[in-house]
Formats: structure tokens, sequence, C-alpha cells
């Protein structure tokens, strides 16, 4: 189950331009909650204490529980606007999240059991085609990483999604394929004797 996070705003009077200027002149990053069927609430949060959250891992997989005005709302991020050259954060987007809400997102991967893999053993290279896989749960069910093994798997096997073993309740958002997500590609000293032989 996904981390919630606590996270105080305060309610921002109107949409615009100008009212965004002034709540990151204020130190604050201006920000929207919508979804669920239920009016936009326009917010802004504090800077300092957001940017230390913003760049902590899995930040878009967790759950925030945002208080505005002595109300608390269940939220997922979607979206974080940057300045184009100094990288702050001008703008998030928060999406209101139940428990009965399904959503897409992505998870990191966590590659583990390399020591059981045959092709690892013998110098192969874990070759990662997808650092992130894009999974359908809900969204008190988000998994804060994939856990895919590796082992039984040698040179130039691929691991496909469906050797992978998914949380209960999460599934892949890619179906009409079986998709790769790494390969055990052969170290150059193998791929030379491969190459000799295939000469000889």
């Amino acid at each position: 189950m996904t981390q919630v996070i606590a996270l105080s705003a305060e309610s921002r009077a109107r949409a615009g331009k100008g009212t965004a200027r002034q709540a990151r002149r204020d130190g604050r990053v201006p920000a929207v909650i919508y979804g669920g069927k239920q009016a936009p609430v326009m917010i802004s949060l504090e800077a300092l204490a957001f940017n230390k959250i913003l760049h902590q891992p899995g930040f878009f997989t967790h759950l925030f529980d945002v208080t505005v005005d002595g109300a608390t709302e269940r939220v997922l991020p979607r979206d974080v606007q940057f300045h184009p050259v100094t990288d702050v954060p001008l703008h998030v987007d928060f999406l209101r999240v139940s428990k009965d809400t399904t959503i897409s997102v992505m998870v990191p991967c966590e590659f583990v059991d390399q020591d059981q893999s045959p092709g690892l053993k013998r110098g192969g290279v874990l070759n990662i085609v997808r650092h992130e896989v894009e999974v359908t749960c809900a969204a008190d069910n988000i998994p804060e990483h994939i856990t895919i093994s590796c082992a039984g798997f040698d040179v130039n096997d691929s691991i496909h999604i469906s050797s992978v073993t998914l949380p209960e309740g999460v599934r892949p958002a890619i179906t009409d394929r079986d998709f790769t997500v790494a390969t055990i590609a052969a170290p150059s000293g193998l791929k030379s004797e491969a190459a000799e032989a295939a000469e000889g």
C-alpha cells in the first residue's frame, strides 16, 4: 500500500497568472486539486517544504492528505510544471482519489536475485529496457516498486512482463503485448568467442 504524506496548503482566491506570480513571490507554489466530480480547488504550498517532498523518491506514486481551510483531501500528484531554466516548480496538479478510484501510474522497477542469474554470473550485463512500468491499480494500492527477479535467466534471455509477479490488484497498463522489461546481454568476451566460432 502506498505511503500517505500529510501536506498543509492555503487556498487561493482565484486562478490566473497574476495570482500565481504573487504566490511565487511569497515563497509558495501554486497548485490545483481536481477530479472526483467536484469543482477544482486552487491552493498554494509552502515552497521549501514542498521541494523537500518533491525530490524524495516515489513522489508520483505517493498519496497526499492535503489540508486546506480545515478540510483534508486525499490526492495523487499528476503533474509538476518546472521553470525551463531554474528547474523551480511553478505549478502542481493533484487528482482527488478515493478507495474506489482506479488509476494508471508509473512505478519504478527493482531488480533482485541477480546472483541467481546464470547469465549475469558468466559476466553478462543486465540491460534495463524499462526503469518504470505503467500499471493500473486502486489509488490506495499503488506499489512502492515492482520487484523483478533475475533468477534463472541466461545470456541473451529477455525478461518479459509475463514473468513478473505483480502485487495483488495491480496489472500492467499495456495489455496488448508481452513487453520486455530487461535483457541479459552477452559480455564482450562471449561476443568475440561467438564471432570467432561463426568465422571458424
